[in-house]
């Protein structure tokens, strides 16, 4: 049986989630920085828990992948790359977010064989 809310990569991602979204409360920030902050961090949040409630989802851990580098190129993609706080948030999380995504592909994968093996 697989063990749920045990895997290290994803309390990881729960946190720079939870960290992105409270982010602009200490970084200057206008509208479109604001939103990209809150929204992504509710984003990578939400799926790190999936991730812990579902340790054989690969899917999610993907999503993660996905999210980081959505999160990275945010700065440029909304226009606030010259708002020095909250771009290098998008930038160390998103990389971060990456990071550890992919670090749990291979703990998911073996999680999902497990439990196809159970049927």
């Amino acid at each position: 049986m697989t063990r749920t809310w045990h895997r290290w990569q994803d309390w990881t991602a729960l946190v720079i989630g939870v960290l992105t979204l409270l982010s602009p409360i200490v970084v200057s920030t206008d509208a479109a920085a604001l939103w990209s902050l809150i929204v992504f961090g509710v984003l990578i949040a939400a799926t790190a828990l999936w991730s812990l409630a579902q340790p054989g989802s690969v899917a999610s851990e993907y999503v993660h992948a996905v999210l980081g580098v959505l999160l990275f190129i945010s700065p440029w993609v909304f226009g606030y790359a010259d708002m020095a706080g909250a771009a290098w948030t998008s930038w160390i999380a998103g990389v971060l977010t990456l990071a550890v995504g992919l670090a749990a592909v291979p703990a998911a994968q073996a999680d999902h064989r497990g439990l196809a093996g159970q049927h």
